[in-house]
């Protein structure tokens, strides 16, 4: 070994020394006194590695790079394992927390901070001649899922989605997919402006039927100011619990929309965000000659608290809502309001909450989104915005550093009315009980019993129970 590392180190100067440069005797006799020099040092940190002592430091090297030679320490190969430094970013607040979906680390952060489930920005590499660094991450997940009777969605937990009086509600059934499975790509480095940020986010659930390649997230971020695809700003992804379900409670707040925001800094761990975002007026059962109409953005303001116990945030969104139609057309104001956080229990255990209310506010919700519930056009052409309240409550709690469990619970309620159809939703409840075990940062698996019971407009009900197993392999944790 002694012999190689001598060997390397000899190539290694007299490739660095410009030995084709010199012109006098007296330059190359330098050069190899410093090059004798520098094997005498290497021999000696070589004898100290060997015998379990601290290395001295390399005098010798410096004085190669007085002389000219080339040889710095710069030049000497890194640790394979030294964590490339993500500049200007400062440490996450919140306290850290594990997550099998782990939506944090996508969400959008006041200067791109760091989040509670990556608050060490692990995997970062630097791109050679640049200020940019580079992260390659995602996971392969395989979900085996079994279900006591009919769930309607065979592939997420979604209550809304639960078949009620169907002929074959009573069938059971069994799956095995990977569609969770998910790859993202993200860069960051400093300007003069503020930290830049660019992220890339794809998983496959973009068809009922295949593995279709679908966008999550594509936006860039510069300073506080957000723009591309992405988490609503209404939603608050760091409250969001941690099922190896990927639809998680229906109560929740949770939309991927285009948009852009911008983030104003009021005092340590308080930000105040005002968004703008793609408008969607989703119809219950339009009539024939009947399209939504969308005329303003949605706008959202987001008030949040960040401290080491944990973080509140209320954020409220306002809507445009309308239609055009043969008869006549329509326009309403909607929106909504949405308390969420979470709160560190003692040394261990986490808290996780939400609560939403509104009207028009299906879009913004778990179980609803694309359901066509924000409003409804009655008989006499009136455009009616639907009412809509619920929530969810989370409990994570670590038997051990390598286990920990979940039960969590999530209600969402929409408001009667007459014009919805007898099998229009009504209610949804949402339960789960799950055990995870992961022996490394980069493995996971678990079981998880899930319950689910939807309540049409008519006041016919379905439930269904489901039992899941998950084995999750992250690439760079």
């Amino acid at each position: 070994m002694r012999l190689s590392v001598l060997t390397v180190a000899c190539a290694a100067a007299l490739a660095a020394a410009p030995a084709y440069a010199q012109d006098s005797a007296a330059a190359l006799r330098q050069d190899i006194q410093t090059l004798r020099q520098t094997l005498e040092q290497m021999e000696k940190r070589l004898q100290a590695i060997e015998s379990g002592q601290p290395p001295p430091a390399s005098p010798a090297i410096t004085a190669a790079t007085a002389s000219g030679t080339g040889v710095t320490p710069a030049a000497l190969p890194a640790p394979l394992t030294a964590q490339a430094q993500v500049p200007g970013m400062g440490q996450a607040i919140l306290p850290q927390r594990d997550s099998v979906a782990d939506p944090s680390s996508a969400a959008s952060r006041p200067d791109s901070a760091a989040g509670p489930t990556d608050p060490e920005l692990k995997g970062f590499f630097a791109i050679p001649n640049t200020d940019t660094l580079i992260r390659i991450g995602g996971y392969a997940k395989l979900d085996a899922i079994a279900d006591s009777r009919a769930a309607g969605d065979q592939e997420q937990f979604v209550t809304s989605s639960i078949p009620v009086g169907s002929a074959h509600r009573d069938v059971s059934n069994f799956t095995l997919h990977a569609k969770q499975t998910r790859f993202s790509f993200e860069a960051r480095r400093p300007t003069t402006h503020g930290n830049l940020r660019f992220y890339l986010e794809n998983d496959f659930f973009g068809s009922s039927d295949s593995y279709q390649f679908r966008l999550r997230h594509a936006y860039g971020q510069l300073g506080n100011t957000y723009a591309g695809y992405g988490y609503s700003t209404f939603m608050d992804a760091d409250s969001l619990p941690d099922t190896l379900d990927f639809a998680g409670p229906g109560g929740a707040g949770y939309l991927l929309v285009a948009g852009i925001h911008h983030s104003f800094a009021m005092g340590k761990g308080n930000t105040l965000t005002v968004a703008a975002e793609d408008p969607d007026t989703q119809l219950s059962n339009p009539a024939e000659g009947i399209m939504p109409v969308d005329q303003l953005p949605d706008v959202t303001v987001t008030a949040r608290m960040e401290r080491d116990w944990g973080h509140l945030q209320l954020g409220a969104v306002a809507r445009s809502l309308g239609y055009d139609g043969d008869a006549g057309d329509g326009r309403r104001f909607a929106g909504g309001l949405q308390l969420s956080g979470s709160a560190a229990v003692g040394e261990q255990d986490l808290l996780l909450f939400g609560m939403l209310g509104g009207k028009g506010l299906a879009r913004y919700t778990a179980d609803l989104t694309g359901s066509g519930m924000d409003a409804v056009v009655s008989a006499d052409g009136r455009l009616q915005a639907l009412s809509l309240y619920g929530g969810f409550v989370g409990y994570t709690h670590y038997w051990s550093p390598l286990w920990r469990s979940n039960l969590i619970y999530g209600q969402l309620t929409s408001g009667r009315n007459d014009a919805l159809a007898a099998d229009a939703f009504r209610q949804s409840r949402y339960g789960v009980f799950n055990l995870l075990w992961s022996p490394a940062p980069s493995w996971t698996m678990g079981m998880e019993l899930l319950y689910g019971q939807l309540e049409q407009q008519s006041g016919q009900r379905g439930d269904t129970m489901r039992l899941q197993g998950s084995l999750q392999y992250n690439f760079i944790k």
